[in-house]
């Protein structure tokens, strides 16, 4: 049977080190962009089905929380007769755990804006403006933009004349979207947290172009009253054999000081099997390559998204990560530099899935 608790038993389990996995339970349009938790959204009407991809182990102690409505209670008692155990409900869900907004409350996560403007701040990241890139447009200047979103995103809308080239892809595509040095490259996304990252990640690799990124994205570009370009006009292509080994470059420049231990395929099924350790197996290329081919027991999560919104995916709190990508590694290593800056514990296991 599972057990009530109030917001300050779940304010001391955020900050201690045992492994915990915080659920809203809420309709995705009603949490909408993330949770006040940056939990992960998975709605009670789904949760049954898939509550094994998001908490693998049945054992991790489990918080539900609900718009206040009792519907946490009820999805526990569900769980419970599929064998889930240390399940608890958050009492007076979300409107108790936002009730005094004056207060600083711990996340679950790190909201990927706050830690977009630390990295900003912190490396002091270019930046042009909407109203700037226009101009440079017109002008008919070396300049390219690169949208650093998902496919569909990219297709709903983006600045007129960009290439969809989604974060984590970002080194492993570079040279055949820029081949020149010269180019001024401008990295966008709906707004801040994965233009920022992007940028840093393409600076942080050495690339001799100009980088900067595009102050609030296709937002800013249509506060300024420009339209927008929609469907797949640009998206990046396949891979030459030159272009891996200029990603292989860049990778080593990134991660001249990253330590992140590199594991084989049998050490990653162990761990994932271990039932006192949650471990996560994240295939971090794109969705079409993992659908032609993955390891059995792993999950598609797109670098790019990881980087922004890894509470997306990652739903216990101190498991262990590890990032599966093709020999190159490019995508891992991007997607490791930056969420051990978030604090997650990585590993990297690279495969030939054309072998």
């Amino acid at each position: 049977m599972s057990t009530a608790i109030d917001a300050p038993t779940l304010r001391a389990w955020l900050a201690d080190d045992a492994e915990l996995a915080v659920l809203d339970i809420r309709p995705t349009e009603e949490v909408g962009y993330a949770s006040p938790l940056f939990a992960t959204n998975l709605p009670a009407d789904r949760a049954d089905a898939e509550i094994g991809r998001f908490i693998p182990r049945p054992s991790v102690r489990t918080v539900l929380v609900d718009g206040g409505d009792g519907a946490a209670e009820a999805l526990a008692a569900r769980l419970e007769t599929s064998g889930r155990s240390a399940l608890f409900t958050l009492t007076g869900g979300i409107a108790e755990w936002t009730k005094n907004e004056s207060d600083a409350q711990p996340t679950f996560d790190i909201p990927g804006r706050d830690f977009s403007l630390k990295i900003r701040d912190e490396r002091d990241t270019p930046s042009v403006s909407a109203a700037e890139l226009k101009t440079l447009k017109d002008r008919g200047a070396d300049v390219v933009v690169l949208d650093t979103r998902t496919l569909p995103e990219f297709t709903a809308g983006h600045v007129p004349g960009a290439v969809a080239v989604p974060g984590a892809e970002l080194l492993l595509r570079f040279a055949d979207v820029v081949p020149s040095p010269d180019t001024h490259v401008v990295v966008s996304c709906a707004g801040l947290p994965r233009a920022i990252i992007g940028a840093q990640t393409l600076i942080d690799s050495g690339v001799a172009n100009k980088v900067s990124y595009l102050y609030d994205g296709t937002k800013a570009w249509i506060q300024e009253n420009l339209d927008l370009e929609t469907g797949a006009t640009a998206v990046y292509g396949p891979v030459d054999e030159e272009g891996r080994k200029r990603a292989a470059e860049r990778v080593d420049a990134i991660a001249a000081n990253d330590d992140f231990p590199a594991v084989d395929l049998g050490t990653a099924q162990q761990w994932a099997a271990d039932p006192g350790r949650t471990t996560y197996l994240l295939d971090v290329r794109t969705p079409e390559e993992f659908e032609r081919s993955h390891l059995d027991g792993s999950i598609n999560a797109e670098g790019g998204q990881l980087l922004g919104v890894s509470h997306r995916t990652i739903a216990v709190r101190g498991a262990r990560v590890v990032l599966i990508d093709d020999p190159t590694g490019a995508r891992a290593a991007v997607v490791a530099h930056w969420l051990q800056r978030r604090g997650f514990e990585i590993a990297l296991l690279t495969h030939d899935f054309d072998a």
